[in-house]
Formats: C-alpha cells, sequence, structure tokens
C-alpha cells in the first residue's frame, strides 16, 4: 500500500466514523480554551476538566486572571502536573493580553507564540479551535499514530516535521478535525503501552498491525 492509498484509507474511515469531533477540553469562551490547553500539558483532559470550573468560576477572562496572584491560580491548579510554573504562565499570559490585547486572544501565531505558557502545539490548537484555521497541532498521540499508521516517514522524527507532513497529505477542510481524529485514536485505541490492535478498524492499512 502506497502512503497516498493508506492516508485515504485512514481519512475514509474518520470521516465516516467521526464527522463531528471537537475537543474533549470544556471551554466557554476562547481565553477559557487557552487556559485549558496549556493546562492540558503533559496532563489528562479528565483531569483539567475537574480544574477548570472552579478556575474559571473565579477568573472567567483575561482581566480578572490578570489581577490575581500566582499563589491564588495555583491553589486551583495544584491537583495538575507541573501546578507551579502553569499558574505563573497563566498569570504572565493573562497579564500580557489584558496589556497587549485588550483581553482578547489573538489569532495570528506569532502573537501566540509570544504569549508565556504558549508553544507551538497550544498555538495550533487555538488556531484549529476557536478560529478554524487548518493547522495541525502535533501531541504526543498525534506523533505516534502518525508513525505506526505509516502515514509520516521515520525521517519524520520532531513534532514540528510531522506536522508538515500531515499538513502536505491531508486536504485543508479536513485538517481541524484530523488533529482530534488522530489524537482521540491514539487516546483509546492506539495507546501508547498496549495498542488495541484487535479492536482496531484500521488494521489492514496498519504496517505496524500486531507489531507493538
Amino acid at each position: 500500500m502506497t502512503r497516498k492509498q493508506r492516508y485515504d484509507t485512514v481519512l475514509s474511515y474518520f470521516r465516516t466514523q467521526m464527522p463531528e469531533v471537537q475537543t474533549e477540553l470544556e471551554f466557554g469562551s476562547v481565553f477559557q480554551l487557552l487556559v485549558a490547553v496549556i493546562l492540558s500539558a503533559q496532563c489528562t483532559d479528565k483531569r483539567i476538566n475537574q480544574v477548570t470550573p472552579e478556575l474559571f468560576r473565579h477568573y472567567p477572562d483575561a482581566r480578572t486572571m490578570a489581577q490575581a496572584d500566582v499563589d491564588d491560580v495555583l491553589e486551583y491548579i495544584k491537583s495538575v502536573s507541573y501546578p507551579n510554573s502553569k499558574a505563573e504562565h497563566l498569570v504572565r499570559m493573562a497579564r500580557m493580553l489584558a496589556e497587549k490585547h485588550d483581553g482578547e486572544v489573538p489569532s495570528d501565531m506569532n502573537q501566540l507564540l509570544d504569549l508565556p505558557g504558549v508553544g507551538r502545539k497550544t498555538a495550533n490548537v487555538i488556531q484549529s479551535v476557536a478560529f478554524g484555521k487548518s493547522t495541525m497541532a502535533v501531541d504526543t498521540h498525534v506523533y505516534r499514530v502518525s508513525h505506526r499508521l505509516g502515514l509520516v516517514p521515520q525521517s519524520a522524527d520532531t513534532p514540528y516535521k510531522v506536522e508538515q507532513e500531515l499538513i502536505k497529505n491531508i486536504p485543508a477542510e479536513d485538517i481541524p478535525r484530523a488533529h482530534h481524529w488522530l489524537l482521540l485514536h491514539g487516546r483509546y485505541v492506539c495507546t501508547s503501552r498496549k495498542p488495541h490492535c484487535d479492536r482496531c478498524e484500521l488494521s489492514d492499512a496498519c504496517p505496524s498491525y500486531g507489531q507493538t
């Protein structure tokens, strides 16, 4: 099977099985999405969704969080991974939004990357989920599944290289959904330690089937 045929098979499957798909993070605004994505680094969405309701009740927008002390924010997120650094990033990020962007989250990539705590993956999620842009966020799930399914060559050995390969081969209109397709497949089926190959409907197209 050629790589193009593999893409055709994989994308056709996901278009049929998950025509409508979205992030599992819970949020009520673009700012809250940004906060949730920053918190989700190396942490589960389930944990973040347990933490953010109370956090957002006290700090629903950038202006209110910009007035907070880091220790106050830390109190609400202390159960997530790396809470100290994340609390500092959130407060600094909120202050920059209040001072430079009138409290609103920008859609420009460079402006997003200037925000404390925001890397390329986070910026791509915001651009895709909040602003509908054809950007591909590559987290550990997307990276792993892309390699296992043979969607990218072994030479794509960084998240950025995987991102570029996926964007090159996936139609622009599918890219916002494709991030979630690959992520959710990695989260629930093609898991890291023991992939559930026995219930994977992409086994016929998967060069890694039965090898992990």
